[in-house]
């Protein structure tokens, strides 16, 4: 049963921006031997013609990167809850080979998960929606795109381009605000662990769900407002004024400038964040003209299994 957290939270996954001031552990550069590895698992793709997605782990081994994933793995569950790869060669690659590299890789590290109704496990984010259209995903535009969570264990990101301007990437971690919310905000605190309708994608009908959950000595969390708000309109169950106020404290934390690390991809770069300890963000940025040099990145959502467990009352989602 779902219990309510009342204590202040402490270890690895407690940070802010001052926590890797002078720490860069949380990159990880990808070695000659670790590339040279990569080739050789593409290679084999080759020769027994699969590709992407057609293929399993055991078609796509990196034995010395492995043993680095499992530590980035229990870094994802137990510690920090993010890392970044870096200097994968994107512009030495084929479009299919980078997808069958990532793929792989996330074959890896856990299960990749359907992105959107058409089963994709590789998402594009691209500045290519009509901002106009309610139904266009923030990601497809080059807006802000607010704190939150996506429906998945883990979220992977690989940078192919940088924009002309701005696209920062910024990362705040989850028991850091839920420890000031208990510090700042208490009476406000079990709010958040009632059921909230929350519009998850592929469901006819938005669904009920704790934000917060405490289990197993473990604390889970979702959050993204607009699919929130969402959910309440489409279920027409209005939000409340006190609720109203609750989710306007938490965006009001999660903004601040101490908490966050922000990052800029490089092209190459490819970051990982647990959703339920980590909540990322981007800021709106410039494109270029000219097509072939807009921002791109692609996207996993992966499910792990070391994953946390969780309560009845907060349903697990890892992609539709």
């Amino acid at each position: 049963m779902n219990r309510i957290l009342r204590s202040q939270l402490r270890g690895a996954s407690v940070w802010n921006s001052k926590s890797f001031e002078n720490d860069n552990s949380w990159i990880y550069h990808l070695s000659s031997r670790d590339l040279s590895e990569i080739d050789d698992a593409l290679k084999v793709l080759k020769t027994n013609s699969l590709i992407f997605p057609n293929f399993s782990k055991t078609d796509f081994q990196l034995p010395n990167l492995q043993k680095r994933l499992k530590t980035f793995s229990n870094e994802l569950e137990q510690g920090r809850g993010f890392f970044v790869l870096r200097g994968f060669p994107v512009h030495s690659y084929r479009e299919e080979d980078i997808n069958a590299f990532y793929y792989g890789l996330g074959l890896n590290l856990g299960q990749p998960v359907p992105q959107n109704f058409n089963g994709d496990l590789i998402g594009t984010v691209m500045n290519i929606g009509d901002k106009e259209d309610k139904n266009t995903r923030v990601y497809q535009t080059n807006l802000y795109l607010p704190y939150h969570t996506d429906p998945s264990d883990v979220v992977g990101l690989l940078c192919i381009r940088k924009a002309k301007n701005g696209g920062l990437s910024s990362l705040v971690s989850v028991p850091s605000v839920y420890n000031i919310l208990l510090q700042e905000f208490p009476e406000y605190v079990g709010l958040f662990y009632k059921q909230w309708y929350y519009a998850h994608l592929g469901e006819d009908l938005p669904s009920p769900t704790s934000l917060f959950a405490w289990y197993e000595g473990k604390l889970n969390f979702r959050y993204l407002r607009q699919y929130i708000e969402l959910g309440h309109e489409l279920r027409k169950s209005p939000l409340s004024p006190v609720e109203i106020e609750a989710l306007d404290i938490l965006d009001s934390i999660i903004v601040r400038p101490e908490l966050r690390v922000d990052m800029m991809l490089q092209p190459g770069d490819i970051q990982f964040a647990n959703n339920h300890l980590v909540l990322h963000s981007r800021t709106s940025f410039e494109d270029s003209s000219n097509e072939k040099e807009r921002r791109k990145l692609l996207r996993l959502w992966l499910k792990m299994d070391n994953a946390r467990n969780q309560p009845p009352e907060f349903p697990g989602r890892n992609g539709f």
